[in-house]
């Protein structure tokens, strides 16, 4: 179970679990505190960007962060990632752009990206089983997104 629920460590485009593998290591966690964790990121922040994306475009970015975090991370490194911290993250800066109202940077984008972006750089430094690349890209992809799709359905 914990090959399926973890992000491939190398890319095998030929390999069929190398695609299903890179979208189910976001369902799969390493304990009962990081799921926790994520799903209350994901619960508090996730109903007001499905809210204002709708359902279709949520699902997409979600799949769009899974997918572009393991490939990159597959590419980068050689370890596999697990856990959905990276939606999360994705979540919490797609939703500093939730009152957007022109193609403008907001403010509050700009205070989590600075504390978040500071936070994981800093918790880089410690030798920890915690990928803080996954939760720079899945911030970065979030970002992104809120930018690209501001004020779209």
């Amino acid at each position: 179970m914990g090959k399926l629920f973890s992000s491939p460590a190398n890319l095998s485009f030929a390999d069929p679990y190398f695609y299903l593998r890179s979208i189910s290591y976001i369902a799969g966690h390493g304990n009962w505190s990081h799921l926790i964790g994520n799903m209350m990121i994901i619960l508090l922040v996730g109903p007001l960007l499905e809210e204002k994306y709708g359902s279709g475009k949520l699902l997409e970015m979600v799949l769009v962060t899974a997918i572009s975090t393991a490939v990159l991370n597959a590419f980068l490194f050689s370890n596999s990632l697990i856990g959905g911290s990276g939606i999360a993250f994705m979540l919490v800066l797609l939703g500093s752009f939730s009152n957007i109202k022109s193609k403008e940077i907001p403010l509050t984008f700009i205070i989590i990206a600075v504390l978040y972006i500071g936070g994981e750089i800093a918790s880089s430094v410690k030798v920890d089983n915690i990928s803080q690349f996954s939760h720079l890209a899945g911030g970065f992809v979030g970002a992104a997104y809120g930018f690209l799709r501001s004020g779209r359905r």
